[in-house]
């Protein structure tokens, strides 16, 4: 579906928009990288530049795979749960443009498959704009109870698109929904092309004598230079004495957005040090390199000691690394649940009408610390749960955060961090919007 791919898996790219492999010498001895077909090229591209080039697959028929996706799937190392394939378009919709289509918003399942139960919303969206709120529960769909529709969808029997609409401007599906106080709302919502807001919710709460910050963010992407700045200008007006940042359903994006977050923060502390460190693969190590703490297009930074984080098992690549690159400097309190994973990254290569995301490079902080493949844990371990709109009293998360500031330390709310860590661990990394099934 055309939407907006949020989760950039960590990619760096360079300028407005990518980075096309700029020498593929190393790959040459290779039979694939003599054919044209389009399968053919991408095992050439990956060779060269692919992290675990050693670890790929061969004798695989690339003209057994009738798609990228698919041969790709069969040839890339065992470790590797990042890689993906899309087409040229879906790259520049998803990632340049930073728009999706649809009516803007991400839901779970939720009350044994009888409803879906919302995540957030884009203000910009139809959902929003008719009244769909985080926390909100969608129980029908164009007359049909969503009990139905879900049944359907497991049997095979119907899809997303009869569901949802096809993705043509202008379709219409009337939702019916229940607000957590159990009142029902009924409203038509509207497809059409949606801007993607990344700061999801800014407020500020008093714990004690404390002006405590709150960001929700959910992806890096272009756009959020602009947002964060805009957050912290406020944040820094409010004259904050702690904040609390959410990337619980963040799976990551540009890390120069990731680096401007990070200096937002505590930059006079930061500045002069060690961001993160680019290790490539052994054909690769001129290209291995250290970039500092910068604020990039942001204006406005902070003095903060220390940072809360919300975390869970969306909580991916670039929110990953910006715990990990504030850790050596300011003391990092992580809390919810173990997050996905990933200390590698990627540079989105075209390969004829496609773009290749295969991980090139694997990222470590000051400390040469990126050994983080199975999650970083949090200091407070929380069962994350949907139980309001943002900034609600009583959400697991913030609320742990808020108690943490008053009393100095986890509560006794906070549960086994290693049953969190057995369930995330059955989990594999998908696309955000795929996760979170955005509509």
């Amino acid at each position: 579906m055309n939407k907006l791919l949020v989760i950039f898996l960590s990619v760096l790219l360079v300028g407005c928009g990518g980075s096309d492999s700029s020498d593929d010498s190393a790959a040459n001895d290779v039979a694939e990288c003599s054919r044209n077909d389009i399968n053919s090229q991408l095992y050439c591209k990956l060779y060269a530049d692919y992290l675990w080039y050693d670890e790929l697959k061969t004798g695989v028929d690339p003209l057994a795979y009738s798609t990228p996706g698919a041969y790709l799937d069969q040839v890339v190392a065992d470790r590797d749960r990042y890689s993906f394939v899309m087409t040229e378009q879906q790259y520049q919709d998803r990632y340049i443009n930073a728009v999706f289509f649809g009516y803007g918003f991400a839901t779970q399942r939720t009350d044994n498959n009888t409803a879906l139960q919302v995540l957030y919303v884009y203000d910009a969206g139809s959902a929003a704009q008719r009244g769909l709120r985080r926390a909100d529960k969608i129980i029908e769909i164009d007359g049909i109870s969503v009990a139905e529709w879900l049944a359907r969808l497991d049997a095979g029997t119907a899809t997303n698109d009869d569901i949802y609409g096809p993705n043509e401007e202008g379709v219409v599906r009337q939702f019916v929904w229940r607000k957590p106080d159990n009142s029902e709302r009924q409203a038509d919502f509207v497809k059409g092309t949606v801007s993607t807001n990344t700061v999801m919710h800014r407020s500020v709460a008093q714990v004690g004598d404390k002006t405590v910050g709150y960001l929700v963010f959910n992806t890096f992407i272009e756009l959020s230079e602009t947002e964060l700045e805009q957050a912290f200008s406020y944040f820094s007006q409010q004259n904050i004495d702690e904040l609390v940042l959410d990337v619980r359903y963040n799976g990551g994006g540009l890390i120069r957005v990731a680096n401007q977050l990070s200096s937002h923060i505590a930059f006079p502390k930061l500045q002069g040090n060690i961001f993160v460190k680019y290790r490539y693969n052994d054909k690769n190590t001129g290209k291995n390199s250290t970039v500092g703490f910068a604020l990039g297009a942001g204006r406005t930074n902070l003095n903060l000691p220390r940072v809360f984080v919300l975390t869970t098992g969306g909580s991916c690549s670039s929110s990953e690394l910006v715990i990990n690159a504030l850790s050596p400097f300011i003391d990092v309190v992580q809390i919810g649940e173990t997050t996905c994973g990933k200390p590698v990254g990627q540079i989105p290569d075209r390969v004829g009408d496609f773009r290749l995301f295969a991980i090139n490079f694997q990222t470590v902080n000051a400390l040469d610390f990126g050994d983080y493949f199975d999650g970083l844990n949090p200091n407070c371990p929380v069962a994350a749960s949907v139980t309001g709109d943002w900034g609600v009293s009583n959400d697991p998360l913030y609320a742990e955060a808020l108690a943490y500031i008053s009393s100095g330390s986890c509560t006794g709310v906070a549960v086994s961090g290693q049953s969190l860590q057995q369930q995330r661990l059955q989990e594999q990394v998908q696309p955000q919007w795929l996760r979170y099934n955005e509509q």
